[in-house]
């Protein structure tokens, strides 16, 4: 079995990046600052979005299985590449890479990039606003301290995330265009 390297376009993104990795994940020496980004990772994780799914059914019926259904077929689609874009581009998390910046969460996989928490995220708010505008209160704010949490904790860099959201950005305008009534 070969070993899987670190690409070197990877290894100069990290250096440029530490910099601002290390500030970011300096917000944990605060614990109320931590906790608060470890909940929003979790619930990231999927709990957040799959409740909001079975809320959409429960309040807006037959209507609402259709956005639900948009959104699962589109989070299925991402999860395919983004397994793929994770296994094949190998980015150690800046927590690996890096022994100054803490891990403030455990790891749902081995690869940094891109960021599956913000490209599911993205792609989820974008398209649940898509039917249901009125909740940009509730999942742009979420989205984005999911985003941020990644950085916090220190298993992303800001280009993973950068990426993650904009591969979200593409594929729910896609399948807007493509699927939505």
């Amino acid at each position: 079995m070969s070993q899987l390297v670190t690409h070197p376009l990877f290894k100069a993104m990290d250096r440029w990046e530490f910099a601002f990795c290390k500030q970011l994940n300096r917000a944990m020496e605060f614990k109320s600052i931590e906790s608060l980004f470890k909940v929003i990772s979790r619930l990231g994780n999927g709990m957040f979005w799959y409740a909001l799914m079975g809320l959409i059914i429960l309040w807006d019926g037959v209507a609402g299985l259709y956005a639900v259904t948009h959104m699962l077929l589109l989070g299925a689609c991402c999860l395919i590449l983004y397994k793929l874009l994770k296994n094949n581009m190998v980015r150690q998390r800046p927590c690996i890479t890096w022994q100054q910046i803490k891990q403030g969460t455990v790891a749902l996989d081995l690869y940094s990039f891109p960021s599956g928490h913000t490209l599911h995220a993205v792609t989820f708010t974008i398209v649940a606003l898509h039917y249901y505008p009125p909740l940009s209160w509730l999942l742009i704010p979420f989205t984005l301290l999911t985003m941020l949490s990644r950085v916090i904790l220190g298993l992303h860099y800001p280009t993973d995330v950068l990426t993650g959201a904009f591969i979200g950005v593409c594929f729910a305008s896609m399948s807007i265009m493509l699927l939505a009534p």
